[in-house]
């Protein structure tokens, strides 16, 4: 990354409820992530609107966001916790990166091919240029690292190409400025003032399925609430659904080659796993030969055990409103401080009289 002082950013949309996916595939990864590293956890709530214009309470939804990085374990006072429509200098470089990427760029994204389906005409421009965005959120702050899953690994791809090519388009400006950091790309040398954004994917990012089919991921939107864990859900909530979770007749292999073709098997170890800090081979050393009936009880107790003092802690905290608009609030505040910082300079770099 050349002299690009490292910095950690990643966010979370505030739409419908959190659940054991969200916290297993990122905010715990989060939680980790602290150590040792400058971070920056947002809750996206102008990326909230880009599919769905009106949310029925939009604002406790960041609330809730908000209260899960807290009481999973992230420090708002070492780190900054804020949200997004708090710092207007967001939007302002999403502008400017709207006119930097190209629109085959954005027609060739692969969530927006699947979110607006055959009827693409009709998506709102903000789905469009949701990766412009995303690509601001990082790059407003210089970061240089992100905490990404699969569905998003594209939209980062894309954010290294809008930050090429910013770099590229105004170099001389930047040299001019004395304002860039000079990297290589590949095999050429670039004076950038972005940093070319990598990727975060060391350690296990389990991929959570439904607990009604384990061919579909876990998700705020399917129907049936039975298929997820959300973490608000109480004790009783959590046993009910594990309970009724989908296997298979057979018991459970004492290798993983045997869980080929068992999705649902595999994602209850894969569950397991991930909430005891395990492999799926030692959850299968333990378990394996032994029916569901045996392992869906210790796979609740340890689910409750793990969920319930988020839980608890979630709970204290959405009923104590002002003191999470407190945290937002002091976050934003730092938040707009880096972004202004750089802000300042893009103008410059740009041209704009400010």
């Amino acid at each position: 990354m050349g002299e690009f002082k490292k910095l950690v950013f990643s966010g979370v949309q505030p739409t419908g409820n959190l659940h054991l996916g969200n916290y297993l595939g990122a905010i715990r990864k989060f939680v980790a992530l602290q150590d040792g590293n400058d971070c920056m956890y947002c809750v996206v709530d102008l990326h909230s609107i880009t599919a769905q214009l009106v949310h029925p309470d939009l604002k406790a939804q960041t609330r809730s966001i908000a209260a899960a990085f807290i009481a999973s374990g992230i420090d708002a006072e070492k780190h900054v916790v804020f949200n997004q429509a708090a710092v207007p200098q967001h939007a302002e470089l999403a502008w400017v990166f709207n006119c930097v990427a190209r629109i085959g760029w954005m027609m060739r994204m692969t969530q927006f091919k699947d979110k607006a389906g055959k009827d693409r005409e009709n998506a709102s421009l903000g789905l469009l240029a949701y990766p412009s965005l995303m690509a601001a959120d990082i790059l407003v702050y210089r970061g240089t690292h992100v905490p990404v899953g699969d569905d998003q690994k594209q939209h980062l791809e894309l954010a290294r190409d809008i930050a090429m090519k910013f770099n590229l388009d105004y170099a001389d400006r930047i040299r001019e400025a004395g304002l860039g950091t000079d990297i290589t790309v590949g095999d050429e040398p670039v004076h950038a003032y972005f940093p070319m954004v990598e990727p975060l994917i060391d350690g296990p990012a389990p991929r959570v399925m439904s607990l009604r089919d384990g061919t579909k991921k876990m998700s705020k939107s399917d129907p049936s609430d039975l298929s997820r864990i959300n973490l608000m859900d109480d004790p009783d909530s959590i046993a009910k659904k594990i309970r009724k979770a989908k296997t298979d007749p057979e018991g459970l292999p004492s290798e993983i080659e045997g869980l080929k073709g068992r999705p649902e098997a595999d994602n209850l170890v894969g569950i397991y796993a991930a909430l005891s800090d395990k492999t799926k081979a030692d959850v299968l050393q333990e378990f394996g030969g032994r029916q569901f009936s045996d392992f869906k009880p210790a796979l609740v107790d340890l689910a409750v055990n793990h969920l319930a003092p988020i839980t608890s802690e979630m709970r204290r905290l959405m009923d104590d409103t002002a003191h999470i608009d407190a945290i937002l609030r002091k976050g934003g505040e730092r938040a707009r401080e880096r972004a202004e910082a750089v802000m300042k300079d893009v103008r410059d770099i740009v041209g704009f009289l400010s």
